[in-house]
């Protein structure tokens, strides 16, 4: 992990980038509630969408906030089905409780999002 933010005893107030998957799996267990934002270098989307999820983090004290390059560690991609960026996944105690791949979403959409993670179905996932 590239900043010193991941204490499991405070949450951070800006988003931790992870460099692996094993960074990921140290970071969900650290939090019980965790945004992850998933992005590709060169995407304008997800450039665009870094500064939201940094205002989501400041704003949520129950929230830790991480990105990561799923290119970066490859089994992240079929392990968490990224089929576009950005790509953000909402974890609860680890786990997957929510997902939001609909391009570029503003702040206001981010914060119905976490309230209500399963409520609005805008997943790129086919069943």
């Amino acid at each position: 992990m590239s900043t010193d933010a991941s204490a499991a005893d405070s949450t951070p107030e800006r988003p931790v980038h992870l460099d692996s998957e094993a960074d990921l799996d140290a970071f969900l267990a650290a939090h019980g509630r965790v945004l992850v934002d998933f992005y590709t270098e060169g995407c304008t989307l997800c450039a665009s969408i870094e500064p939201v999820v940094g205002n989501v983090a400041r704003a949520h004290e129950d929230l830790a906030v991480a990105t990561i390059n799923p290119r970066d560690d490859p089994p992240l991609i079929e392990r968490f089905e990224i089929k576009s960026a950005p790509t953000l996944l909402l974890f609860e105690d680890g786990a997957v409780v929510g997902r939001l791949a609909s391009g570029f979403q503003g702040g206001d959409a981010i914060d119905a999002f976490l309230e209500n993670p399963g409520g609005d179905e805008r997943a790129t996932d086919s069943a």
